[in-house]
Formats: C-alpha cells, sequence, structure tokens
C-alpha cells in the first residue's frame, strides 16, 4: 500500500488523460478532484494481494456526456454516493475502484477515501475509458444470480435540485436507468455501485490500471519538463507516450469534424477527422480507420494528441481545436491490462447499435484469449 500525494494527482490527471480517448471526464475537473483528496488527507491506494480476501469492492465513477453544456458535479457529491450505497448494500464496503482512466476519471476513489478511509484499489473496470456502464461493470452483465445496487448524487442545482436515486436490479437495467438520470440531473452525476468480492475483481478487473496511468503521466511529465518551451515539445511528449505504452502513430495532419458533435441521449456523438483517418467517437473514440480498413478498435486505446503541446484532445474542446495540427495514435489492447468488461458482448453489442458501427468482429486474437483464459 502507498499514500497518493499531490504529484501523483498530477500524474494520474495527465496519464488518464490518454487513456480518456476524448472522453474521461475533464482536464480541470480531475486537478480539482486530485487536489482535494490529496489536501484533505491522503488517499491510499493498495494492490489486490494487499487487502484481506474477504473484501468487499465497490465501483466510483460518474455517469453522462463530458460535452454537455450544464454538468455539474461537486466532490461531496461522489462522497455522498458512496456513503448512500454503503447504507443500501448487505455488505461491508471498505475498498473501492474506478470503473475507469481518464482525465478525472482515474481519480475517482481518491476523495472518498481521503473523507471515508476507504481504500484505492489498483484496478479499474476498464483501463482506458468507454461510454457505457457495462463496459467497465466487470462482467457482472452475465454474472447468473448479481443483483446490482447502483447510487447516483448530485446534479446541476439549478437545473433539477440535489438528486439521489438508489437503483435495484440487473447491471444493465440499472445503467440504462441511472444514464437516463444523467441527464435530467443536467448531464452529469456522480455514482457508486455494484458491491463485488475481491475474488471478483481479481478475476475480471484490469488490474494495475492506476499504476499504468501514474507512470504514464510521470513521463509525459519528465518529457515536458526536458523540453520546456522548444518548438519540439509536443514530440517530446508523443513519444513519450508511444515509448511508455508501446504505440503507434496512425496520423498526423490538421483536425477536423468529419460528422459534427451532438450531445444526445446522454452521450456526445460524432466523428473527427485526422489527416486521412476519420475517428468516430461516443463519448470517448471508439474505432480508427482510413484507406478503406480499420486501424484500432476499442479496447484498444485511440487518442488524439496535440502536435504542439502533445496533450491528449478531448471530445468536448474540439471545435476550438479545428485546424490545429494533431497526431492520432493507438495502442493495441493486448499491450494493456484487460477486464472481462470491456469484451462485454452486451456492452459491445450496444455500442454498434447506437454508433452502427463494428467492434466485435475486430477484436483481435491476442484479446479473445486473454479474455478466454480470465
Amino acid at each position: 500500500m502507498r499514500e497518493l500525494t499531490a504529484q501523483d494527482a498530477q500524474h494520474a490527471v495527465l496519464g488518464g488523460g490518454v487513456f480518456a480517448c476524448g472522453g474521461g471526464g475533464w482536464l480541470h475537473h480531475g486537478e480539482l478532484m486530485g487536489a482535494a483528496a490529496t489536501t484533505l488527507s491522503r488517499p491510499v491506494l493498495a494492490m489486490v494481494d494487499e487487502l484481506p480476501t474477504d473484501t468487499w469492492v465497490a465501483t466510483v465513477s460518474a455517469i453522462g456526456a463530458p460535452a454537455a453544456p450544464t454538468w455539474e458535479i461537486r466532490p461531496v457529491d461522489y462522497v455522498h454516493a458512496l456513503q448512500a450505497l454503503i447504507r443500501e448494500a448487505d455488505v461491508p464496503i471498505t475498498a473501492v475502484m474506478t470503473a475507469q482512466n481518464g482525465y478525472s476519471t482515474s481519480v475517482n476513489g481518491w476523495i472518498q477515501s481521503s473523507v471515508l478511509g476507504v481504500t484505492v484499489l489498483d484496478a479499474a473496470g476498464d483501463v482506458r475509458a468507454h461510454p457505457t456502464g457495462k463496459l467497465g461493470a466487470l462482467g457482472l452483465t452475465s454474472r447468473p444470480g448479481y443483483i446490482a445496487t447502483q447510487v447516483v448524487s448530485g446534479g446541476n442545482r439549478e437545473l433539477a435540485g440535489h438528486l439521489e436515486v438508489v437503483v435495484r436490479g440487473s447491471s444493465a437495467t440499472a445503467d440504462d436507468v441511472l444514464r437516463d438520470v444523467s441527464v435530467r440531473a443536467g448531464g452529469f452525476i456522480a455514482s457508486a455501485r455494484n458491491p463485488v468480492e475481491l475474488s471478483w475483481v481479481r478475476e475480471h478487473a484490469a488490474l494495475g490500471s492506476i499504476s499504468v496511468a501514474l507512470d504514464l503521466g510521470a513521463a509525459m511529465a519528465k518529457a515536458q519538463d526536458q523540453a520546456g518551451n522548444h518548438t519540439q515539445a509536443g514530440d517530446a511528449v508523443v513519444e513519450a507516450v508511444l515509448g511508455t505504452l508501446g504505440g503507434r502513430v496512425l496520423a498526423r495532419g490538421p483536425l477536423e469534424h468529419a460528422v459534427p458533435l451532438v450531445t444526445r441521449g446522454g452521450w456526445d456523438h460524432g466523428t473527427l477527422r485526422v489527416g486521412e483517418v476519420e475517428v468516430p467517437y461516443l463519448n470517448e473514440f471508439m474505432a480508427a480507420q482510413g484507406g478503406g480498413q480499420r486501424l484500432a478498435t476499442y479496447p484498444d486505446t485511440i487518442a488524439i494528441l496535440d502536435a504542439v503541446t502533445g496533450l491528449p484532445l478531448a471530445v468536448k474542446d474540439s471545435a476550438a481545436a479545428t485546424g490545429r495540427e494533431h497526431v492520432v495514435v493507438s495502442v493495441d489492447a493486448g499491450l494493456l491490462p484487460l477486464s472481462s468488461s470491456a469484451v462485454d458482448p452486451v456492452g459491445l453489442a450496444e455500442v454498434e447499435q447506437i454508433m452502427g458501427l463494428e467492434l466485435v468482429a475486430h477484436l483481435t486474437p491476442e484479446v479473445l484469449r486473454r479474455k478466454a483464459g480470465r
């Protein structure tokens, strides 16, 4: 176990921004949450093998569309959501894990650890960000007999007042219900959900995902420091990302909008283009294709980096970034921690239907072998 510091928070946000894949929360919110958590106290990060075998773990996250203009989440909302889940659950929850890495989601659980004393697990429902709760649900959509308990708390106070909603039922249905609630709450809302045994986490989570984000953020920060204000600073940060993760460059050129951004149904929809490569998104970048070929597909990590700064682009900021040079990079899912839910057929089928985009057919043999071996 180790205590998490303010520098860790900075690295989590920076590295998490790559795994945000265009979504994954917001840079400023991640900075706020990380600073608050490490100022109030010291969150504690632990690996699976460092916790008692009878530990119960809850997933903490936020639900909604990052580009929604009226969203509001306060730090206390995350704490209240977990407190409500602890009251409602019939098991003792003493550890939490994030549903995914991302700009603000890599620090999910840190404020709860500081305030409530729970342990942050070095694991995630997905090493990268994804658009639905099912893709970070640790395979619970197909766990026989599992009854999910999910809580949301918060919302835009002026628009909808404070909301606290508790849902019990199948994991898939609860996810759908709370996404509808997020829309009515202003676009985003804090969540705590799905208590499971530590053994289930060990079998189904993307273990070590927080350390992966921390290490990437540290490498990016070092590249920034070494480059200073040099005109090649962006190249240095891009190379740090590629070298740390084993990634590859898919395209370089000015950012364009092949399909304009629209926020609908609790998701951000659209397609970006860099050079000859198009990147369709549903909150997050779900594929990269060019020259009539699929170049990368979720659960591969797909990021669009600013060529000048090397920093990851968020979909919500894409309008302001139009015309600037960017670099599309991808990291094969087989090179990173992989969760069961990242290849969950229920979650993937939903995204395929919403986007009209094939995903399952493009899963690589390596990813399928790793899934089968869990």
